[in-house]
């Protein structure tokens, strides 16, 4: 794959994913013909431009991010490797194709991907960057020439705060290009509605000081406000709640050591294996960071290491995307949760460079050239409300994961069911993709002895303390953050969920089932978070950083670094190599429950004392609140089957699932 240069920028294509033949993309509208000598792509217009949230004409020299996906030469044997590949008992899982075959095999036309390209130079368009696998061109244009080229008309819509650009009406293209394009994504959605799943102490209070904590040293006091170095180690008094005074301190950070010791997965380091991150842009001190820290906390340091990403002088649309800085966080939390689980194994990131494509040639260079088994992304999409186009085009990139063996871990995000966000409730995508693994969180106790004391679901609710009392009814009404999770609205009920997902919550689209997410969790809670060190960038265009600091975060960014890390263990422990996980995981829920921590709810309420440091504000927080999302015993819709235990899933598969040709072993 090119680099991006400023004379010719190569661009990438995505293919759509021809789910509909199975009905996992049943919901999705497929394009319709237009005038006789044009094709309307009914799918390149996303649910939420409407005229609720129009706020017209996008202005004409605005520069636009869109890709064109391209078909595959054959989608319905390509879906059908992918499942065959990854489900246990069929005569070719674990059969996985190298990047090369599944690319000579499937890939897009190189007369396709030359038809495309030249439509988009001779319209006025710069082509970004190409994946070696064609399944999408990536470009940029100024919203006039683009609506030429594709006939319709650019707004601005107002979405959950943000301005995004869209089209207002549906793309067309002409019908001699047609044949060469099978979905078109044309918008600044995606870089202003992409973000990292990451959470601090603090989040849904009204005050901004409440915000984020300091680290305490290990001999802090137990007066109260201290926070807890692992579960119940100091206690604050609040107003009566629960029918006690007496509430757990939240936690300060957990360390390095604690991941592992809660864990308990002893001796493993995942050697051989390698734990692949995307995010967008790039952290310049990531290794300086994660070694001062490593030291510090007596772990070894990060020797494996290697971070591909663009120069810093090819990073685009850093305002929409949040800034380099706020992306150092995001790639800091996964690379130090992972290393800190399997420190042996090669940490490869690669970042992207926005938060929009620039995400899928992250990953397609991953893909293209088999870098990994395993790739944790900790970033989402708010709901599904995207394009249908844009939605077929990734799940062509997820059939070509699963059909090289390659598992993707995605995490299912930080606001619930959304319905804080959205007005109603749905999974974030790409989290509710049936062909990755979603990811959810969960609030986790941390002995003394740093065993494992127990987990119940991620979910906030705050009721700050005021004269006293309590400013609310229990448990509050200010919403901390929780882990995504719920029913897709686009996806079918894959085959690995049937029997497994009560049927109550499958069925609630039509009757053959929906999707449900998450489909593991693990630690995500920022009061039960994780403790990070970094030197924090301070001017974004410089990339210039501070003094190194300690800050404690959580969300499903956490989660699912550490789930992926605990998959590179089980490889590494086994010699096998699991690719898409679902279906093992779920045959696992049946064949060995005890490979999982099978997350409830609790039989009392369970709460944290936090009181912040800067502002002296005092809140309870009350634990596994997840709005219109619930624990339960088995599946459940905030942690699906459970956080993994490593050991026990090692043993399940190693007793069921090896295989003797090269592929597992």
């Amino acid at each position: 794959m090119s680099s991006p240069s400023p004379s010719r920028r190569r661009g990438l294509t995505v293919v759509t994913a021809g789910l509909l033949a199975t009905g996992a993309l049943a919901a999705i509208p497929a394009s319709a013909s237009a005038a006789p000598h044009r094709h309307t792509y009914a799918g390149s217009v996303p649910g939420f431009a409407s005229a609720r949230h129009d706020k017209g004409t996008t202005d004409a020299d605005t520069t636009v991010e869109g890709e064109l996906f391209l078909p595959l030469r054959d989608q319905a044997g390509a879906e059908a490797l992918a499942k065959a590949v990854s489900t246990p008992g069929n005569p070719q899982y674990g059969k996985y194709l190298s990047p090369r075959a599944w690319i000579g095999r499937f890939a897009p036309t190189p007369a396709d991907l030359k038809a495309a390209e030249r439509y988009l130079t001779d319209n006025g368009a710069t082509i970004w960057a190409t994946p070696a696998s064609r399944e999408y061109v990536v470009f940029r244009a100024p919203a006039e020439a683009v609506n030429a080229a594709f006939d319709t008309q650019l707004h601005t819509y107002r979405v959950n705060g943000k301005r995004v650009v869209a089209p207002a009406t549906p793309a067309s293209l002409p019908s001699s290009v047609a044949d060469s394009v099978s979905g078109i994504s044309i918008g600044t959605y995606r870089q202003a509605l992409t973000r990292p799943s990451g959470s601090r102490p603090g989040a849904g209070t009204t005050d901004s000081t409440d915000q984020g904590i300091a680290p305490q040293p290990r001999d802090a006091s137990s007066t109260g406000a201290a926070c807890s170095h692992y579960w119940d180690e100091h206690e604050g008094t609040m107003p009566e709640a629960y029918g006690r005074t007496q509430f757990p301190t939240f936690i300060c950070g957990y360390t390095p050591s604690q991941l592992r010791s809660a864990g308990d997965v002893g001796r493993q380091s995942g050697a051989g294996q390698t734990v692949a991150i995307i995010d967008a842009y790039a952290s310049p001190t990531i290794v300086q960071d994660t070694n001062d820290y490593m030291r510090e906390a007596g772990q070894p340091e990060l020797r494996n290491f290697q971070q591909i990403a663009p120069r810093p002088s090819d990073f685009v649309d850093k305002e929409l995307c949040a800034q380099p800085s706020g992306w150092q966080t995001e790639e800091t939390i996964d690379v130090q949760s992972a290393h800190s689980i399997a420190p042996a194994a090669k940490i490869l990131y690669v970042g992207g460079f926005n938060c929009g494509a620039g995400l899928d040639i992250a990953m397609s260079k991953i893909l293209d050239n088999g870098l990994s088994t395993i790739v944790s992304n900790s970033y989402g999409n708010l709901g599904e409300d995207l394009p249908a186009d844009m939605i077929r085009g990734e799940e062509n990139l997820h059939l070509q994961a699963a059909g090289e063996g390659i598992g993707l871990y995605f995490s299912s995000g930080d606001s619930g069911d959304e319905s804080v966000n959205l007005g109603h409730t749905s999974p974030d995508y790409p989290a509710s993709s049936p062909f990755v693994t979603a990811v959810g969180g969960t609030s986790e106790a941390i002995e003394k002895d740093g065993s494992y004391g127990f987990e119940t679901g991620w979910g906030d609710i705050l009721d700050k303390v005021v004269d006293g009392a309590y400013a609310a009814d229990l448990p509050g009404n200010l919403y901390g953050g929780g882990a995504g999770g719920g029913v897709s609205s686009v996806f079918g009920e894959p085959d690995y969920q049937q029997g497994v997902v009560p049927a109550s919550m499958a069925d609630s689209r039509d009757s053959n089932g929906s999707r449900v997410v998450p489909d593991i969790a693990d630690l995500a809670d920022p009061y039960t978070g994780f403790q990070i060190g970094l030197r924090p960038i301070v001017d974004d265009d410089t990339l210039a950083t501070g003094d190194f600091e300690y800050s404690t975060w959580g969300g499903t960014s956490l989660a699912c670094p550490i789930a992926a890390a605990k998959m590179a263990l089980v490889q590494a422990a086994t010699g096998t190599r699991i690719g898409f996980a679902n279906p093992a995981l779920y045959g696992a829920s049946t064949g060995q429950p005890s490979a999982f921590h099978d997350v409830t709810a609790p039989s009392s309420p369970v709460a944290l004392y936090y009181k912040s440091a800067r502002s002296g504000n005092l809140y309870l927080n009350t634990l596994d609140q997840g709005l219109s999302l619930v624990t339960a015993p088995g599946y459940d819709t905030m942690t699906g089957l459970g956080s993994l235990d490593e050991p026990q899933l090692a043993g399940y598969v190693w007793q069921n699932l090896r295989t003797r040709h090269g592929h597992q072993r």
